[in-house]
């Protein structure tokens, strides 16, 4: 089943709608024919996002961030804390003190 649908503008242009596909643990965006990801675990109320993939033809657009945005704003609703294994999902956190409140 799929989640809400994210429509996020990044850069000053909308970026494609991001989906939260909850029973495959991850957030996908389709861009241009190539499919974006970010991956998570969720255990004891925990999100881990393990990963977060956008092929190197569609780079460059913000994708990634908005990736990690819908994850956040949908731990935010869900009443989850954040915790990261990804590098890039650690740095965007770091460089974004609103989502603070929600590291684990």
């Amino acid at each position: 089943m799929l989640g809400a649908c994210l429509v996020v503008n990044v850069r000053g242009r909308m970026s494609p709608t991001i989906q939260h596909e909850r029973s495959a643990h991850r957030f996908v965006a389709q861009v241009d024919g190539a499919q974006c990801v970010l991956n998570y675990s969720l255990a004891a109320g925990v999100m881990t996002i393990t990963h977060t993939g956008v092929p190197p033809e569609v780079r460059g657009r913000g994708i990634a961030s908005a990736l990690v945005q819908a994850a956040l704003d949908a731990a935010r609703v869900e009443g989850w804390r954040v915790a990261s294994a990804c590098s890039y999902a650690s740095v965007w956190m770091a460089r974004h003190p609103s989502c603070h409140d929600l590291l684990a």
